[in-house]
């Protein structure tokens, strides 16, 4: 495809899917039609950047749909101002919307190929203000932490106790919770203190982050 046909499809994927699926902030739509998704997907699957599937990945991960990355985007209400925390980079997409919206971005990967393939695509899409770590976020949290925002690409069966303690006052974070077929993506705010407030957003269904454990109480 020609530079010109690629952002004819990324036109398209933002006034065909992603608006249409209740994404209606401003600054999502516009990001999301900057930024050029083929950089971040591989060559053999260049053709199906814009569509609204799952593109798949090294490790058996795959990119989440348009869809779900506008709505995630849009649920958080990004600062200019916010520093960001990114569970899972994969090959870096969602982190550069992420670093166009917000301050700075902290992203962890716990595949140290994929997190080299993402500074590489980063690198071409022209974003700078993010970091990239190698680990798991679950057991260890970048130490420039609490976070205005924490974004979480992969399911996990109960929300971690750790994340949202990461927040600071006023804070949010997405995350994707459940177990196939039943997931429910969800937006929890840091209202002050040890008082949270949790908000169901939609029905969704996406692979589980690596090393999330099957079943864990919720509490704070």
């Amino acid at each position: 495809m020609t530079t010109d046909n690629y952002q004819q499809a990324r036109f398209n994927m933002v006034e065909q899917q992603v608006r249409p699926w209740e994404v209606i902030d401003g600054r999502v739509l516009q990001v999301m039609n900057e930024v050029p998704r083929e950089l971040f997907v591989s060559d053999d699957f260049k053709g199906l950047a814009y569509a609204d599937i799952e593109v798949p990945l090294a490790h058996d991960e795959r990119m989440l749909k348009p869809t779900v990355v506008g709505r995630m985007l849009q649920a958080l209400a990004i600062q200019p101002t916010d520093n960001i925390l990114e569970v899972g980079t994969g090959s870096g997409y969602i982190t550069a919307c992420l670093a166009k919206l917000g301050n700075k971005v902290t992203s962890i990967e716990i595949h140290e190929d994929l997190a080299s393939l993402a500074g590489d695509n980063l690198v071409a899409a022209g974003i700078s203000n993010v970091r990239l770590e190698v680990g798991d976020a679950l057991k260890t949290i970048p130490n420039d932490a609490p976070y205005d925002v924490i974004a979480v690409t992969g399911s996990i069966a109960d929300c971690q106790n750790i994340l949202p303690k990461e927040l600071n006052n006023g804070g949010r974070i997405f995350i994707i919770t459940g177990q196939a077929p039943v997931m429910t993506a969800e937006l929890i705010t840091r209202v002050s203190g040890d008082i949270f407030r949790q908000e169901t957003l939609f029905e969704t269904e996406i692979d589980a982050l690596e090393n999330a454990p099957k079943k864990e109480a919720f509490s704070f």
